[in-house]
């Protein structure tokens, strides 16, 4: 699955490149770097990857998105609707610029379910934030429909889901704008990196001030630069910019890899009836990351899982439903207001709504699935152990089942 996988002498010769300059700060020391520019390397080689019109890169998948929030002037009391199902930074950012968090359910996609969507706009919504998780995407049609029919922003969180696609456009080209993580463990990595891309100069030009301080980058003396509005640090070095220089260009073998096994893994699974699969709108733009499955019941996924535990076969086996970082069961420091700065009061009173607030339609889903890790690194053989250590599990719970029934 991550890009860290397949490291090897493509990273460390761009790497080198910084090295031999001694210039690691993607801004300003023209001459001394000597034409290496890897951070506007990378930048141009994801927008023509992309097909879109800028990417600003920045220091985290987190980084991307308060940028993004910042830029598109989402802030205190705003409302974000966002999925009960995603990693804790998209609502840590929500809250990092005012705004308040609107959590809503998923659906079998593992996305946001466009009637939840629906029902929870209000006259503060102002933007709809789809996660397209674990390398598959929302249903971005009737997202974006949503959204122009209320005029709301649409920001896309793709940040596990770089180079996926929707109807042969790129996850996080669909919206106003959209976000990436290149962290340690996504398809391909910076070591710690991000991004967010728009088809809008405008906007390109406000997310590029804001993740440096408001530097407005006209001219070439850095000192020089104007500061049209306020910014924080959220600058991408040249080395970790130079590791996801190599590894976007191989982010094409990356999923070919992915797909293979993640493939050959569903046809094992596939044996037993009781078994189902993660619907994707667009099965075509998986990057197979990813192999999500459902049984029947909670109870059923979690004997399952208790029984891969017993067997050392439960690594790489995701069940979200109890995981303390991706789904709002596990979020006590979301839900009771466990910060280390005040928040505003729109703020805390939504958040200590969640203590109550109930997501019976997201429990319902995530209460049975499992999501398998693809690894890059895979054989055949390997594939086929694990693929039959998840199908005798499920036999023996199953079969368990309908003895005592």
């Amino acid at each position: 699955m991550p890009g860290f996988e397949l490291f090897g002498p493509e990273e460390r010769k761009e790497i080198n490149d910084v090295l031999e300059t001694g210039i690691m700060m993607r801004y300003g020391f023209d001459g001394p770097r000597k034409g290496v520019w890897k951070a506007k390397e990378l930048e141009a080689t994801i927008s023509e990857k992309l097909h879109c019109g800028y990417t600003q890169l920045v220091s985290s998948g987190t980084a991307a998105l308060t940028t993004a929030f910042a830029a598109l002037g989402i802030g205190v009391g705003d409302e974000v609707i966002m999925p009960t199902f995603t990693f804790v930074a998209s609502f840590e950012c929500v809250l990092s610029v005012g705004a308040v968090p609107v959590l809503v359910d998923v659906d079998e996609t593992l996305t946001l379910d466009p009637q939840a969507v629906r029902r929870a706009i209000t006259p503060r919504t102002k933007c709809v934030m789809p996660v397209h998780m674990c390398g598959a995407m929302a249903d971005m049609d009737a997202l974006v429909a949503i959204c122009k029919e209320h005029k709301l922003i649409l920001l896309e969180d793709a940040c596990q889901s770089f180079g996926g696609s929707y109807k042969g456009k790129a996850l996080g080209t669909i919206g106003d704008a959209g976000t990436f993580s290149f962290d340690f463990v996504k398809i391909i990595t910076c070591a710690e990196g991000g991004a967010v891309v728009t088809n809008s100069k405008d906007l390109w030009v406000k997310l590029d001030g804001y993740s440096d301080h408001g530097h407005d980058h006209v001219g070439a003396d850095r000192g020089a630069d104007l500061h049209p509005f306020l910014g924080y640090n959220f600058r991408i070095s040249e080395l970790h910019a130079a590791v996801g220089l190599a590894q976007v260009r191989k982010l094409d073998q990356f999923i070919a890899i992915n797909k293979k096994n993640c493939e050959q893994l569903r046809a094992i699974l596939s044996q037993v009836p009781d078994i189902s699969f993660r619907p994707i709108p667009d099965p075509e733009g998986d990057i197979y990351t990813f192999l999500t499955w459902f049984l029947p019941t909670e109870a059923a996924t979690k004997a399952v899982m208790a029984e891969l535990k017993q067997q050392n076969a439960a690594a790489g086996n995701m069940y979200w439903y109890e995981h303390n970082w991706h789904y709002i069961r596990r979020w006590e420091h979301l839900t009771g207001v466990a910060t280390l700065n005040r928040l505003n009061d729109a703020q805390e009173k939504a958040l200590r709504a969640l203590k109550t607030d109930g997501f019976p339609a997201s429990d319902k889903v995530m209460g049975r699935c499992v999501s398998t890790s693809i690894g890059m690194l895979w054989t055949e053989a390997q594939i086929k152990e694990r693929g039959e250590k998840i199908v005798a599990a499920v036999r023996k719970v199953l079969a368990r089942e309908a003895a005592t029934a």
